[in-house]
């Protein structure tokens, strides 16, 4: 293979992996809840998720996130609990018309089993979108919920999918 041709094939692959990874949190901050002698203190996480069908509303969540030496390796299992509040933070469009109820955005908080989870539907008859955020394991999930809801201007339908 040519030099010239590594630098292209570089970028592809950036590119590629960048169209191909899921949609991200962005971390807003954190606080320490417990001091950890080794590894990294217990704390809550505060990160934000734009919905990625919908222009100009994020939804923070706020999270326990475990830490000490099962934390810093990555085999701790967070909490359930979690809270969220979405708003519109900019002008409200949709990229396409939306499903009834979908899943947004999910993350790992456990090493195999257990997952966090943010569900959007759509509140047609007072045209609003709810949000859903909570937690879930492979045998058995977490009744521990939070709800957030954004109304969405009655001047613009929200687009359902038929």
């Amino acid at each position: 293979m040519k030099k010239s041709t590594l630098p292209a094939l570089s970028v592809l692959s950036a590119l590629l992996l960048g169209f191909l990874s899921p949609v991200q949190a962005q971390s807003i901050g954190e606080v320490d809840t417990v001091f950890k002698f080794i590894g990294p203190d217990h704390k809550i996480v505060v990160d934000a998720h734009d919905d990625p069908k919908v222009r100009g509303v994020t939804c923070y969540v706020s999270r326990a996130k475990t830490g000490g030496i099962k934390g810093a390796v990555g085999l701790a299992e967070d909490k359930s609990e979690a809270s969220i509040d979405c708003r519109q933070v900019g002008p409200v469009s949709f990229v396409k018309p939306l499903p009834q109820q979908e899943e947004v955005f999910s993350e790992r908080i456990s090493l195999v089993f257990k997952k966090i989870r943010i569900v959007r539907m759509v509140d047609a008859a007072r045209n609003t979108l709810v949000y859903l955020t909570y937690s879930d394991r492979v045998i058995e999930g977490s009744p521990q919920n939070s709800v957030a809801a954004v109304p969405v201007d009655r001047a613009m339908k929200i687009p359902l999918q038929p």
